[in-house]
């Protein structure tokens, strides 16, 4: 049974009932998730399974071929088939959906302005981490400010899926450098209206004012071609 992947339509559940269809030597897997597995350069997702009395903490989130597995800190007393209760370690999870807009827009406008693409990147509920390739290192603390400025005016958000082929036809669409979304036949697109539009599968806020502000920790220089830019969100 493949899971319905509930963080991929509504990036606002926190909490929601699932049933185990499998049981794993690492964990289990559920029938649907709101917990975001690791991915597309984000940390996956943390929190609890509750059944009856009992809470099982979910450490990690990981896809094991097609399937999401839930990694718990133990399995005791869980069988196939019961129904709990999955809370989503909600503060952790919005800071990386802050920053995780807050990326879009960086990447947007390094695209857009520059020519640039991104060539490596992490987010974390603390920083995000972006490589793009670019020679002058300058560049990245002024696309931050840029950044801001555009976070600051409230651009709503809007999550959509389309057909591969017509998602294709947008421009800019796929904005890492050598690579592609995979083979799939309908693909999740993330709109920062007017600002950017991107296939992505994962969580982001509904409107860019949520992001706060945008700081710069550090550039640094990766090589020829190659800068890092580490920055986080505030209130």
């Amino acid at each position: 049974m493949v899971t319905e992947e509930l963080y991929a339509k509504d990036s606002y559940i926190k909490n929601f009932s699932a049933k185990v269809t499998k049981i794993v030597p690492s964990g289990v897997i559920l029938d649907r998730t709101a917990f975001h597995p690791r991915g597309g350069g984000l940390e996956s997702d943390t929190g609890a399974l509750i059944l009856g009395g009992n809470t099982y903490r979910v450490t990690e989130v990981k896809f094991e071929g097609n399937e999401i597995v839930h990694v718990l800190e133990k399995l005791d007393g869980l069988r196939e088939g019961d129904e709990v209760e999955g809370r989503i370690d909600w503060e952790r999870r919005y800071r990386m959906m802050r920053l995780h807009t807050a990326s879009h827009i960086i990447a947007s406008i390094a695209f857009s302005k520059y020519n640039a693409l991104i060539t490596g990147g992490n987010i974390t509920p603390e920083y995000a981490k972006d490589d793009f390739n670019v020679e002058n290192k300058d560049l990245l603390p002024k696309i931050v400010e840029e950044a801001n400025e555009i976070a600051k005016r409230g651009i709503k958000v809007k999550v959509y899926f389309l057909p591969r082929e017509e998602a294709m036809k947008i421009p800019g669409v796929v904005k890492l450098a050598e690579k592609m979304p995979p083979e799939l036949e309908t693909w999740r697109i993330v709109e920062i209206e007017g600002i950017d539009i991107q296939a992505d599968g994962g969580p982001h806020v509904s409107n860019t004012e949520e992001i706060g502000s945008i700081e710069v920790i550090k550039v640094e220089n990766r090589g020829k071609g190659k800068k890092r830019l580490y920055y986080t969100v505030k209130p």
